[in-house]
């Protein structure tokens, strides 16, 4: 389908373009902290915020992009949502730079309530601020919704969630593609609409002035956002079942009933897995926290233990011929692994109150995020590259692989070892207390560089070829 072709086309060379740009927020940030440049308080959160929601953003619409891409294998998939995806996300990104930018909106990307009302800011950027987000999740919200439509078409939601397959039936068979794109839309749909109601109280407190409920507005936060980081991997680890047997010349993967079972309680407990944030608001039922401990430790399991047993078996007297696509989902899976642990050791009750405000924290997310869900979405470019224009990116894969797999380890390394020590997140300069933390951010953004090195060079190649297929040369 061409006009797929090209919405995809479009996804991936404005997530390239943006990404080295967000990537060197960050490295502006890390230099800041280790006192080599000097950023006013103001600016560094300006740039935290940017660069978080930009990361966020990209990255959940790309991995979501490429399951859209594969998607129309097995269903009829429907442009229009794409395309209104791809508009409603350029309005929003326009309006977040503009009040984060113009309008000095400076929260982090987190925007906390009750912050956004707090915050130096111009009056008007508080709105653009709300009306990027609620153009965000309207863009989304369709999207998500028209997948799941097309799904539904030709699935029952019992066969989409492979039901039948957990009682050992072989048919109809449920491929593992569906079954981890139907659950991962489904985790969405709640997620989105805690969103709606968390967007109209903030509209309503900013209008009216009526305050709203600390508590009530943490917890919409974050199941909101929790949930979308989450199930933004998820999105990623379709395309890894779609496309990597492929690589090794191997059948696609079949549904098995513990395939089925993981990725069924994977959708259970993503829900409230986000209650490890909240343990010290010691106000919250504790019956809740206790759900979110186990939640948060259950969630990882079951799709890691399944996929990376998947992963190696594949690989194992594969013969695999290791270009690009590959190696970034092998080494996305692994480091998947170790950013879930990371957010594992962080979720126990007892380490959280020593962890959660450090940079163990930014260590593991940026660990399941740049290492992870982005390798995911770059090894689908990868192949949709190749599948365009026939260049399988051999003269890339040791400069870029070696690069950015360098760059990334070094980089989340910097951040683990300053959270073990105490050093905390979320500052712009670290006191004399925690003065190793200077030491270490310099460190990360020496390694972040070799990532930027990588990027850059990878996003030349792609885009050039990408933008053929987008004004229809290919």
């Amino acid at each position: 389908m061409k006009a797929l072709d090209r919405i995809t086309a479009a996804w991936i060379v404005t997530v390239l373009l943006v990404f080295p740009i967000a990537i060197l927020l960050g490295i502006l940030m890390r230099l800041n902290q280790a006192n080599v440049l000097e950023l006013s308080s103001l600016t560094f959160y300006s740039f935290m915020t940017a660069h978080g929601l930009l990361m966020v953003g990209i990255w959940f619409t790309m991995s979501m992009a490429g399951v859209s891409y594969l998607l129309q294998r097995y269903v009829e998939v429907k442009v229009w949502p794409v395309t209104l995806g791809y508009v409603l996300t350029l309005v929003g990104v326009v309006l977040l730079l503009a009040a984060i930018f113009l309008g000095d909106f400076h929260t982090g990307w987190y925007f906390l309530y009750p912050l956004p009302f707090y915050a130096r800011t111009e009056q008007w950027a508080t709105t653009a601020f709300l009306l990027s987000l609620g153009s965000l999740g309207v863009g989304w919200t369709v999207w998500v919704l028209g997948l799941l439509v097309a799904i539904l078409r030709k699935y029952s939601l019992s066969q989409a969630l492979a039901w039948q397959h957990l009682v050992g039936k072989q048919e109809p068979e449920t491929p593992p593609f569906i079954l981890i794109t139907t659950t991962t839309l489904l985790g969405l749909v709640p997620a989105f609409i805690a969103a709606v109601v968390l967007l109209v109280l903030f509209f309503i407190e900013h209008l009216s002035g009526v305050k709203q409920d600390a508590l009530l507005m943490k917890n919409l936060t974050f199941y909101f956002g929790h949930t979308l980081v989450n199930e933004m991997l998820y999105f990623g680890i379709a395309t890894l079942y779609e496309l990597f047997p492929s690589f090794a010349g191997k059948p696609p993967y079949k549904t098995k009933p513990f395939v089925a079972a993981a990725w069924n309680l994977v959708l259970l407990v993503v829900w409230t897995a986000y209650f490890h944030h909240l343990y010290m608001d010691f106000v919250q039922p504790t019956v809740v926290q206790y759900i979110g401990q186990l939640a948060s430790w259950i969630a990882p399991i079951p799709a890691v233990a399944v996929t990376t047993f998947s992963v190696l078996a594949t690989v194992y007297r594969s013969g695999m011929k290791w270009w690009l696509a590959p190696t970034f989902f092998f080494t996305g899976v692994m480091f998947w692994i170790i950013g879930g642990l990371g957010a594992i050791l962080d979720a126990i009750v007892a380490n959280n109150f020593v962890l959660h405000n450090t940079l163990w924290v930014p260590g593991h997310f940026h660990t399941y995020n740049l290492l992870g869900n982005v390798l995911f979405s770059l090894g689908f470019i990868t192949w949709f590259v190749r599948e365009k224009s026939g260049d399988d990116s051999s003269r890339l894969y040791r400069p870029v692989a070696t690069l950015y797999l360098l760059g990334g380890t070094g980089f989340v390394l910097a951040f683990f070892i300053a959270g073990s020590a105490s050093v905390m997140r979320r500052v712009d300069k670290y006191p004399h207390l925690v003065s190793s933390g200077s030491f270490w951010a310099l460190i990360g953004a020496i390694f972040v560089l070799f990532v930027l090195t990588a990027v850059l060079f990878y996003v030349f190649h792609a885009v050039r070829r990408c933008w053929r297929v987008l004004v229809g040369s290919s």
